[in-house]
């Protein structure tokens, strides 16, 4: 391979990398501080791509007019549909809104996935934190697949397509980009938007638990919450604050991923399984470790789907993150960053 298709399959691995590092990124936070095994985060990344489809449709609910200076074969004026958003702001602006509604979608993900966050925890996950795993897991994958049905019967079963903003619906010359003139790649310009946006949040969410007063004293409640807790210091709060970030940083996941693949009710389990991998093989508990796992596993991936490696191996694109797990859970049971003794009982 030569450094053009070298650099693109790269680019591949961290656009898919991007999204199992910030889904792992909320699993992690939720079992590192809850201890829950939570297999209806991968419905939170769906219900994120929904908010940004529900924004999409709502922006574009229209009022109907009578052109009369348009007719059809009869002769009859044409009944024209205009967004209320045109009417309201004028046409240049209303289109921008509409172009702009997936970005958009983020002021509306923000509080919806905070409130189903909180209500999740408080109505149900906390009544299983001292219930066996198996237990977690039966509840929580239930609960994925109500949401999924609920997604299911407001939705449909099909797919729906919902646009990147027209400017970024472009390529971009990734050589120019990088000052690399020998370098003639160019990539999808949102997919870089993609991949730079879950950098910011993955940033976010680190300086927040080490620079803040609040993420000190989570990380020490993950270390040892019972002495947290009798410092007076209510933990329990604040774990719930922390699960529904989790869900904040699932659903800004699903909004930007709606151009990459437009969502249906299956989009949640389509990316659960493999985030769970990622999170094991980061090490359970590690948010380094998720982050990290969620990005080489990306690229492993993008690198086994090229022809030349399904020509030595065929069908490898479709085991290959399952085949690394095996290999680093023998050799490191605790996963690449896990803390010791997690895993290795």
């Amino acid at each position: 391979m030569d450094l053009d298709a070298i650099l693109l399959q790269v680019l591949n691995g961290l656009d898919k990398g991007s999204a199992y590092a910030l889904i792992a990124l909320g699993l992690t936070l939720i079992f590192g501080t809850l201890g829950v095994v939570n297999f209806a985060h991968g419905a939170l990344f769906m219900v994120g791509a929904f908010c940004a489809v529900s924004l999409q449709k709502l922006l574009t609910i229209s009022a109907i007019t009578i052109d009369e200076t348009k007719t059809d074969f009869l002769g009859n004026p044409l009944k024209v549909k205009t967004p209320y958003v045109e009417n309201w702001f004028g046409e240049a602006i209303g289109q921008g809104i509409i172009d702009w509604s997936v970005p958009l979608a983020i002021l509306l993900a923000i509080p919806v996935m905070l409130i189903i966050g909180i209500v999740m925890e408080r109505g149900l996950i906390k009544h299983f934190y001292k219930r066996p795993h198996a237990d977690q897991i039966l509840v929580t994958f239930g609960l994925a697949i109500v949401i999924g049905e609920i997604v299911k019967a407001s939705f449909g079963a099909t797919e729906i397509q919902v646009p990147a903003p027209e400017p970024l619906s472009r390529v971009t010359d990734v050589g120019a980009l990088l000052g690399m003139g020998d370098i003639n790649v160019t990539y999808p310009t949102w997919r870089l938007v993609y991949f730079a946006f879950a950098m910011l949040v993955i940033g976010v969410i680190f300086a927040f638990l080490r620079f803040t007063t609040f993420g000190m004293v989570v990380r020490a409640g993950m270390a040892d919450r019972e002495t947290v807790g009798l410092l007076g210091i209510d933990i329990d709060r604040r774990f719930t604050i922390m699960f529904a970030i989790a869900a904040v940083v699932a659903g800004l996941a699903g909004v930007m991923y709606v151009p990459i693949k437009p969502p249906s009710y299956e989009l949640g389990m389509q990316f659960l399984v493999i985030s769970f991998v990622v999170v094991v093989v980061g090490g359970m508990g590690s948010l380094p470790g998720a982050v990290s796992a969620g990005f080489l596993l990306g690229i492993l991936e993008s690198f086994a789907s090229t022809n030349w490696a399904k020509e030595i191996i065929p069908g490898i694109d479709q085991i290959i993150i399952y085949v690394v797990a095996i290999l680093i859970l023998l050799t490191r049971p605790r996963g690449l960053m896990g803390r010791k003794g997690v895993m290795e009982e």
